[in-house]
């Protein structure tokens, strides 16, 4: 078992969440239940299903809630282009949270690798 906290893919995690909220809260009320639950609920995901693997006593299950980590990194992703090409969110809102985002993808990929 690991403590989470002290994974830097978990912190990045906690930052896009921090950044994903920020974003969903200069979108349209009336996405409320829509895209907006939706980016949420896949921020909070990454770092959750980090914290979650880093529970488990196989690195083969904790590299299997990385995997769903990632998962939910690129649903992030595909969530904030759509909102930017739906012009629900500029360019410039859109940029921190995109580099944000594909940094996050780099270390699970990699960490993902460490535990092979």
């Amino acid at each position: 078992m690991r403590n989470f906290r002290t994974l830097e893919v978990w912190k990045k995690g906690m930052e896009i969440l921090k950044l994903t909220y920020a974003v969903t809260n200069e979108l349209p009320e009336k996405e409320m239940f829509g895209l907006v639950s939706q980016m949420n609920r896949a921020a909070v995901s990454i770092s959750s299903n980090v914290a979650e693997g880093a529970s488990r006593s196989s690195q083969k299950d904790f590299r299997r809630f990385l995997e769903i980590a990632l998962g939910s990194c690129f649903e992030r992703e595909t969530q904030l282009i759509a909102a930017r090409e739906l012009n629900l969110l500029s360019s410039n809102a859109c940029s921190e949270l995109l580099g944000a985002i594909d940094e996050e993808q780099k270390m699970l990929i990699a960490f993902m690798k460490k535990l092979n």
